[in-house]
C-alpha cells in the first residue's frame, strides 16, 4: 500500500490544536511538506516544531483569521504563489451551541463564511496546481450531523450540510484530474471544543461535568471519546496516493455512534 507523501505539499487550516494540528503531524509523518494555516502566529511556530523533518521536509506557517474571508484569500494567494499545493484540509473550529430556533440570523452568515467560503478561497486558489501535478486530495473535517443532526448544534448542523454538499458537487467536477474531494466525519473527540461543549450543557443542566460525559459516552457503542490522532490517521490515508479512487465520500470517525449508514 502507497501511503508515501514525500515530495506533496499540504496545507492545514486551523491547525494549531486539536484535529487540525494531528493531522498535520500525521502527514508530515508521511513525508509530507505541510504548511500550518490558523491565526495565531505564536501558536503556529509552537505547533511547526512538532513536526518531523528526518526525511528532509521543509514546513512553513501562514497567518489568516476565518473570520476574515479577505486574510483567508490573502494568505492563499501567497502560499500558492510560493509552491503547488497538492494536499487541502479544510479545518476550522465549530460554532458554539444553541437551539436553532433561538440563533439570530447574522450567526448563520458569519460561520456560512467561516467554513464554506473559506472552504471555497482555499479549494480554488490550489485547484490550478493539483491540475497541473495531476495529484490533488481536498479533505474537509465537518461532523457527523452531516448524517445525523446533533441536539442544540442548530447552526453547525445546518452550514456542515451545506459543506459537505458543496464538497460532492466538487467531487464531480475535480475528478478527471486526479483529484478527490472526501469528508470526514468525527464523532466526540477529546479536544478542547468537546470540553467546552459539556461545559456548556453542565451548565444549563446543572449536572456536574462527569454526569454529562457519562451521559455522552453511553451513546458511543465504543464506550470512550475518539483521540485526535484517530481522526488524523483516515485524514491522512485520504491524503495519499493508496486513496486515489475514493472520492465524493463522507467518513464518520465516531466510534460507532451514528445510527444512520
Amino acid at each position: 500500500m502507497n501511503l508515501s507523501l514525500i515530495g506533496k505539499n499540504a496545507l492545514v487550516s486551523g491547525s494549531t490544536q486539536g484535529i487540525g494540528k494531528a493531522i498535520a503531524i500525521e502527514l508530515a509523518l508521511l513525508g509530507a511538506n505541510v504548511t500550518l494555516l490558523a491565526r495565531n502566529e505564536t501558536a503556529l511556530l509552537e505547533s511547526l516544531k512538532d513536526l518531523d523533518t528526518s526525511r528532509g521536509q521543509i514546513h512553513h506557517v501562514e497567518v489568516a483569521d476565518f473570520a476574515d474571508t479577505q486574510s483567508v484569500s490573502n494568505a492563499a494567494t501567497k502560499i500558492t504563489q510560493q509552491r503547488n499545493i497538492h494536499i487541502l484540509v479544510n479545518n476550522s473550529g465549530g460554532p458554539s451551541a444553541a437551539p436553532i430556533t433561538t440563533e439570530n440570523s447574522d450567526k448563520f452568515i458569519a460561520i456560512f463564511n467561516q467554513h464554506l467560503i473559506c472552504n471555497q478561497i482555499l479549494a480554488q486558489a490550489v485547484l490550478n496546481g493539483m491540475k497541473a501535478d495531476a495529484y490533488g486530495r481536498i479533505i474537509n473535517v465537518i461532523s457527523t450531523s452531516v448524517k445525523q443532526p446533533l441536539k442544540n448544534l442548530g447552526v453547525s448542523n445546518t452550514i456542515r450540510g451545506a459543506v459537505a454538499s458543496w464538497a460532492k458537487t466538487w467531487s464531480f467536477e475535480v475528478a478527471p484530474f486526479g483529484i478527490t474531494v472526501n469528508n470526514v466525519l468525527p464523532g466526540a473527540t477529546a479536544t478542547n471544543r468537546l470540553k467546552t461543549l459539556i461545559e456548556i450543557k453542565s451548565g444549563k443542566t446543572n449536572n456536574s461535568i462527569d454526569a454529562v460525559e457519562a451521559e455522552m459516552l453511553h451513546e458511543i457503542p465504543a464506550g470512550r471519546f475518539g483521540e485526535p490522532s484517530e481522526i488524523a490517521s483516515l485524514a491522512a490515508f485520504l491524503a495519499s496516493p493508496a486513496a486515489a479512487y475514493i472520492n465524493g465520500t463522507s467518513i464518520p470517525v465516531d466510534g460507532g455512534r451514528t445510527a444512520a449508514i
